[in-house]
């Protein structure tokens, strides 16, 4: 195989160990909350959206280290390892307890940051100018089948139920649960790229695929080497943070980490909660995750797939991703009762602006899967452009920032009515917006100077 085939083949097989392991945690995180409004013990006193607010609020303070712990044992342990962590977190929903429940939230959220570091690091060190963009593109829509097919799945298996028995939930993480534990193992088929015959800047970061730089010139003290690269690697992280170009797209990061709490929790429970869909309300939350999960696949393939870095740059996807965001949260603010996301187990009987309709709330989840693949796509995208040396750094800042505001968002979704939330939205997707066209256009003066000095 050619060693241009064998990074695309590295790619595919990223996008699917993910494809297995969201197909798991995203559904998971999409029923959580509504799972635990009819479990039936006075034993457990869980919140889906608390736990979710300590994963990623644990996930941006371990951000910190994620660098230093894919340095040492490389992205594919990583990622393996990260892996257990998300089966884990998705079994203690079998016979679920309290103190198990926070425990596996604090767990998984260490492991998101490392998982995430390491998936970044590999498309980097895959991924050239050329093919940056069409690999985000391939990965991330390999990554959103995931919604399709876990969503399809809890829809065929609550059809019908007004109500989620102990057995039905038992039935439903056990397969997650192995679902999730393919993908762990399918990261070991990812083999380690072939150098280009000239000096190519993923030489650079091609080092941490395996963990054996430090093998030779620190034989005489491994622990010393390993300590010294783990430190290097956070100072990285550090100063990448203040950089100006990570500065600007810190605000276009945060908002994807609303909108991720938008999409993945919040709006599944609000649809889950409105009586007026129907008795069928719960099985409604596996087709609106399976409509957000076409969007963020034609996003992905469309907008990832046909970016060619051109004289317009990524401007015009990040704007169709705002529009498209805006019109889904206009038509939600007229569609759903404002207390639906705080709506108890028999839900609310409340109507918004106009008379509830299930063909526009399906359509607005749609229209968020579609938007928030315009913005990841086109942020890692421009990430693995701009930071291409230090790749495994740059991914973890992202991801700091992303997690940190899906955190506070989690947290401010168990107080705020429906329509703060899609105010905190409209004025955050403005902003980070504004934020990422400076960005790019700094990023096209690095592409024009970059091709002045190969000339």
């Amino acid at each position: 195989m050619s060693p241009e085939g064998k990074r695309l083949s590295n790619i595919v097989i990223l996008g699917f160990g993910f494809m297995f392991m969201f197909t798991a945690f995203q559904t998971c995180g999409n029923i959580e909350q509504t799972v635990i409004k009819s479990f039936n013990s006075t034993e457990f006193h869980g919140s889906g959206y608390t736990s979710m607010s300590i994963i990623y609020g644990v996930f941006s303070a371990s951000n910190l280290i994620a660098p230093s712990v894919v340095t040492v044992i490389g992205p594919q342990l990583s990622m393996f390892f990260s892996g257990l962590l998300y089966s884990g977190y998705i079994a203690m929903f079998i016979h679920p307890y309290t103190w198990s429940f926070y425990t596996a939230s604090v767990l998984v959220g260490i492991g998101a940051a490392i998982l995430w570091t390491a998936q970044g690091n590999v498309l980097a060190i895959n991924s050239t100018d050329r093919t940056i963009g069409r690999n985000s593109g391939i990965f991330w829509a390999l990554l959103q089948f995931s919604l399709f097919l876990g969503n399809l799945y809890i829809y065929c298996a609550w059809h019908g139920h007004v109500h989620i028995t102990d057995k039905d939930r038992q039935t439903v993480f056990i397969s997650l649960t192995v679902i999730s534990l393919v993908g762990c193992f399918l990261f070991f088929l990812i083999r380690k790229p072939d150098p280009e015959s000239s000096s190519s800047p993923s030489e650079v970061t091609e080092s941490l695929l395996e963990p054996e730089s430090f093998e030779n010139s620190t034989a005489s003290s491994p622990p010393a080497g390993i300590c010294s690269q783990a430190l290097d690697a956070f100072i990285k992280a550090c100063k990448m943070f203040v950089t100006k170009e990570m500065l600007l797209l810190s605000v276009s990061i945060g908002y994807t980490g609303l909108e991720l709490t938008f999409y993945s929790g919040v709006y599944g429970t609000c649809i889950g909660a409105m009586t007026r869909f129907g008795q069928d309300a719960k099985s409604l939350i596996g087709i609106s995750g399976i409509c957000i999960g076409i969007g963020e696949i034609l996003g992905g393939g469309v907008f990832g797939m046909l970016n060619k870095n051109d004289r317009f740059g990524r401007n015009p996807v990040i704007l169709l991703g705002l529009i498209t965001h805006y019109v889904a949260f206009y038509l939600i603010f007229l569609n759903i009762a404002s207390d639906a996301p705080l709506a108890p187990e028999a839900g609310t009987d409340l109507q918004a602006y106009i008379s509830p309709s299930l063909g526009v709330a399906l359509l607005c989840s749609f229209l968020l899967g579609l938007g928030d693949s315009c913005f990841n796509t086109q942020l890692l995208s421009i990430i693995g452009f701009l930071f291409r040396d230090n790749s495994a750094p740059a991914f973890a800042v992202f991801k700091f920032i992303q997690s940190i505001m899906a955190a506070l968002a989690f947290f401010y979704s168990n107080y705020l009515l429906l329509h703060w939330q899609l105010l905190i939205l409209v004025v955050a997707g403005f902003l980070g917006s504004v934020t990422f066209f400076v960005a790019e256009g700094v990023a096209q003066s690095h592409r024009r100077e970059s091709d002045y000095d190969s000339i």
